[in-house]
């Protein structure tokens, strides 16, 4: 898959599957490879990781099918094009909570390498691009997606018009940040949170761009159908160091059950 048919599915409410992934060995792709996986979330928002090593990473999983998309640390429309510059498909801008935070990212993702006066015109609709240029920016930027985190109530308020914002490809929900933004911090099954989520859900899809939220939890897998069932088709499942860690838990628990050996707590 591409960046183009990865953003195709989204806007035709078609599901594409990823996760988190935090490794960056060299033979780490090649396992990914062999899950399932459409594209891989790499976070630079919360893992530390350098231009580097993000674009040894995004040019691998490219070589595999697999789309790269990266969460950037701010949503700053430059930290998004060095992204798209080191081989990003996808970039995530988190705690996006305006219009104009949205209309930046469009900008990074769709009319790169553009900036300044000229693309804020084009953004804001007070100067149409020459024809020729325009088609070289479809052409040059064909792969690339524009992804906004959802994850406050000022967000939530603002979201009719953020969806409003040409050129967006779809809305992540950041479960942890939303919940502390909503005054009840990790209580994923509380109504209130539920709701949130629904409401976001529901209007992203009914703006015709892709919907997700990043679910860790596996005791919230039940939860995470149920959205995916009502148009969350952005489906971001786990991490790789949560799925190490509890998988291998579960065989040394196995292990040390047969040999009669108590587990630590």
């Amino acid at each position: 898959m591409n960046g183009h048919e990865m953003r195709n599915k989204l806007h035709k409410g078609e599901y594409v599957y990823g996760s988190m992934i935090v490794s960056e060995s060299p033979r780490w792709p090649s396992a990914v490879r062999t899950i399932g996986l459409d594209f891989v979330f790499i976070d630079t928002e919360h893992i530390a990781l350098d231009r580097t090593k993000i674009s040894l990473m995004c040019q691998l999983y490219t070589g595999l099918g697999i789309v790269p998309v990266v969460r950037i640390p701010s949503p700053d429309p430059y930290q998004a094009t060095m992204m798209f510059d080191a081989g990003a498909m996808g970039v995530i801008s988190p705690y996006v909570e305006t219009p104009d935070q949205a209309r930046q990212l469009v900008g990074a993702a769709k009319y790169r390498p553009l900036k300044g006066a000229k693309l804020y015109n084009a953004l804001s609709g007070k100067e149409s691009l020459e024809p020729e240029l325009k088609d070289y920016l479809d052409r040059r930027n064909r792969d690339n997606m524009a992804i906004l985190n959802i994850e406050s109530k000022p967000a939530m308020e603002a979201l009719d018009d953020i969806l409003a914002v040409d050129g967006l490809d779809a809305v992540l929900i950041g479960p942890h940040d939303l919940s502390c933004n909503l005054g009840l911090p990790e209580q994923y099954c509380h109504s209130v949170f539920i709701e949130a989520v629904d409401e976001i859900i529901a209007k992203a899809r009914n703006s015709g761009i892709g919907a997700g939220i990043h679910v860790v939890s596996p005791d919230l897998m039940e939860q995470e159908i149920r959205w995916a069932k009502m148009g969350a088709n952005l489906i971001i499942h786990s991490l790789d160091m949560i799925a190490f860690q509890s998988g291998l838990r579960r065989e040394i628990d196995t292990i040390k059950a047969a040999l009669e050996e108590k587990s630590d707590p």
